[in-house]
C-alpha cells in the first residue's frame, strides 16, 4: 500500500512538472526580450496603436486569433506571397507563431472616428455574412476555418484584397477565389467601401 501511494504521489509530481514545462515552452512576448522586440517591429507596419501606417495595411488588433495564426502560415509556407511578410514571419520560430495571433487577437479593435451613419448595403455584400457574420465581425466556419472581420478594416486593403482574389493573384482561399470572380469591380468597390465604414 505504501508503495502504490509513493508511486501515486511520483505520478502527480510528474504531471505537473510536465504542465508547468509545457507552460514554460510557450513564448511570451512579455518575459522574453527577443520575442517582445519581434512583435514590435510589427508596428512599424501595423501601427502602434493598431492604426496601419498605410491605407493598404490591413487592421490585426482585434482581428480573430484563428485568422491571423492561418496567415502568419501562409505567409511562412508562401501560400499567400507579401514580401516583407513572408520575411516576417520566417524571423518567428514556429512555437511563436501562435503566440503572435494571441498577441494581436486580444488588443482592441482601434476606435474609428465618428463619422455619418453608415450608406445602406450595396448590392452583394449579403454572400460576405454567410461567411463573415451578419455584423461582418468574422466566425468560424463549420470546417473549422475562421473568417477575418470585415467591419471597420481599411477601404484600400479590402478593396486591392478583393481585386487580388479576383484576379488569382491571392489564392490562399479557394472560395474566396470563386466568390470574389463572380463580382464585377465596381460592386467590389461599393462593398469594400460600405464595410470600411461599419
Amino acid at each position: 500500500m505504501r508503495t502504490q501511494m509513493v508511486f501515486g504521489v511520483l505520478a502527480v509530481m510528474a504531471a505537473l512538472t510536465a504542465r508547468a514545462t509545457a507552460a514554460e515552452d510557450i513564448p511570451d512576448p512579455a518575459k522574453q526580450r527577443e520575442f517582445g522586440a519581434k512583435l514590435l517591429v510589427c508596428n512599424t507596419c501595423h501601427g502602434d496603436r493598431g492604426d496601419p501606417k498605410s491605407a493598404n495595411i490591413p487592421i490585426i488588433w482585434g482581428q480573430q486569433e484563428s485568422y491571423l495564426l492561418k496567415q502568419l502560415h501562409d505567409f511562412d509556407t508562401k501560400d499567400r506571397n507579401v514580401e516583407v511578410m513572408t520575411w516576417m514571419t520566417k524571423t518567428l520560430t514556429p512555437q511563436e507563431q501562435a503566440p503572435t495571433a494571441v498577441n494581436f487577437a486580444k488588443k482592441a479593435w482601434p476606435a474609428k472616428a465618428a463619422n455619418a451613419a453608415a450608406a445602406p448595403a450595396p448590392r452583394g455584400v449579403a454572400v460576405c455574412q454567410a461567411c463573415h457574420a451578419q455584423n461582418f465581425q468574422g466566425a468560424v466556419q463549420a470546417e473549422g476555418v475562421t473568417t477575418p472581420r470585415l467591419a471597420g478594416q481599411r477601404y484600400e486593403y479590402l478593396v486591392e484584397a478583393m481585386r487580388r482574389f479576383a484576379e488569382g493573384e491571392r489564392t490562399n482561399n479557394a472560395d474566396m477565389v470563386q466568390i470574389m470572380k463572380g463580382i464585377p469591380a465596381a460592386d467590389r468597390d461599393a462593398m469594400a467601401r460600405y464595410l470600411s465604414s461599419l
